[in-house]
């Protein structure tokens, strides 16, 4: 790539090159050191970073919420990268928009004012969380990070580190064992407790929060669990954007574009959205003069983003993979595919969704499928094919069980399925293997690769599915879909479907 800044050496990001970086770069108007940090936020990175932390700069730039700044805190080992990259910048960060048409928007976001590591020093993340500065602690943990069995659905007690932390021989070293100490101090020293707020893309996010933290301070100290039952929110939220891994290229383009040197830039797509539960007994930040939709109740959006978007993901992931793409535009950008997601989207998600104040549905789907070719983007379809026991059973199967309750169709969500069932087989449609990423793919893969002999044996999984294998208004398209992508193959099958 040929440099734009003259071939000037590039810039170290600190707060001391903001007045020397090109015109066009935006950047904190706003004097950092007089910043306090009124959140902590576990689980600093790139989808934090190109949302939560890109609102509150917003705020900070219109000359607002100064004693909301962000305290990042880490916990896993790869969180000292993150601990050394914002070290070396003075918590700085690039965040750079790539439109469709090739154009970039490059802005440096400031909010991230602090960060600990645990493992360095535990005492200084306990003492934060019992600052009476700290009135929200937000997570960007993935759905894992909230510690429940998948097949129970309870709080996992016996994981290591969970009983390690309630042993109480050490110092706490998981999500939940900082977070209840530090409301313990707070009870303790007779400070309110704060907000803890969820950003993961979870639905019903902040009740999940609430379950696993009570779950915990359950087991550690049933009179600290009533008190914090009875007194901490959990507010829910959505979020969404399209937030991929920084590359060594997104480094080089920062660098060489605009001469500045970032340890850890982020990419991600100009559209954002953050649909959030007005419950914040401990004060919040003016959010909504940010951009953010400050609700009374988040699960119209949130059943409009699961079932649209993610659900249409899924769709692109296996069928994409099978007709031999590998970037989620190029996938989208099929128009075959492009009009099976939409059918879909039509004909068997929207019906089940609720009244969404405030947004046209049909130009959001239309967004969607921009979105979903952004070139720019360069997504990954193997991305959203991983993991997909966490995601087809949460954003698809409710859209097929409340489809078969109504008596309406399920033909196309039971395609997407079946689309699952071919690609975990571990071998795509030219003999060449298929690393299939999924926690249960050792059950997974043997599972469909029995499909020649019993052709529900997938989706008998009722972990997974619950009854569809016993249902025949599901079946009888599943098993159409798979046969079909067996004998003739994505293409074949798309057509017929749409």
């Amino acid at each position: 790539m040929a440099s734009d800044n003259g071939g000037a050496a590039a810039l170290s990001l600190t707060d001391d090159a903001l007045d020397r970086l090109p015109a066009e770069v935006g950047r904190p108007r706003y004097d950092r050191s007089e910043v306090r940090a009124g959140i902590a936020h576990f689980g600093v990175g790139n989808f934090h970073r190109s949302h939560q932390a890109m609102y509150l700069d917003r705020l900070l730039n219109d000359g607002e919420a100064a004693d909301w700044g962000i305290c990042g805190v880490g916990l896993m080992p790869r969180d000292a990268q993150m601990r050394d990259a914002l070290r070396a910048t003075d918590g700085l960060f690039t965040l750079v928009l790539k439109h469709p048409d090739g154009t970039r928007e490059a802005r440096v976001i400031g909010s991230v004012i602090d960060y600990l590591y645990a493992p360095d020093d535990p005492e200084a993340v306990l003492e934060k969380l019992a600052s009476p500065q700290i009135r929200i602690v937000s997570l960007t943990v993935t759905e894992g990070g909230y510690n429940f069995d998948p097949v129970t659905g309870e709080f996992d007690l016996d994981n290591p580190a969970v009983a390690a932390d309630l042993r109480g021989d050490a110092p706490p070293a998981t999500t939940f064992g900082l977070i209840i100490e530090g409301l313990r101090r707070r009870r303790e020293r007779g400070i309110e407790p704060f907000t803890i707020m969820s950003c993961d893309n979870i639905q019903g996010n902040g009740d999940m929060a609430r379950r696993s933290f009570a779950a915990y301070a359950r087991a550690a100290d049933s009179e600290l669990a009533d008190w914090l039952e009875a007194n901490v929110a959990f507010p829910n939220s959505m979020v969404d954007r399209i937030t991929p891994v920084t590359t060594d290229d997104d480094r080089a383009e920062v660098r060489e574009r605009w001469g500045i040197e970032d340890p850890w830039p982020v990419v991600a797509e100009p559209f954002t959205q953050w649909v959030l539960e007005d419950h914040f007994p401990a004060g919040r930040p003016p959010l909504q003069d940010a951009g953010v939709q400050v609700v009374d109740e988040v699960e119209p959006y949130e059943l409009m983003k699961l079932r649209l978007l993610n659900a249409s993901h899924q769709g692109i992931a296996y069928f994409g993979w099978l007709l031999g793409y590998r970037l989620v535009h190029d996938a989208a950008r099929d128009p075959l595919l492009a009009r099976f997601l939409r059918r879909y989207m039509d004909d068997e998600a929207t019906p089940t969704l609720r009244p969404v104040p405030g947004v046209d549905l049909g130009e959001y789907k239309d967004t969607l499928l921009e979105r979903f070719g952004n070139p720019e983007v360069r997504d990954t379809v193997a991305r959203l094919a991983a993991d997909s026991s966490n995601r087809i059973p949460k954003w698809l199967v409710p859209v097929i069980n409340e489809q078969l309750a109504a008596g309406r169709p399920v033909a196309l969500s039971a395609a997407i399925v079946a689309s699952w069932a071919r690609y975990a087989e571990g071998v795509d449609e030219s003999g060449e293997p298929i690393e299939v990423v999924d926690q249960f793919a050792e059950e997974l893969v043997p599972l469909a690769r029995s499909q020649a002999d019993d052709p529900l044996a997938f989706v008998k999984n009722r972990s997974l599915f619950g009854d569809l294998a016993e249902r025949p208004e599901f079946t009888e398209p599943y098993l159409w879909a798979l046969r079909s992508l067996h004998e003739r193959g994505a293409r074949a099958t798309l057509e017929d479907l749409v």
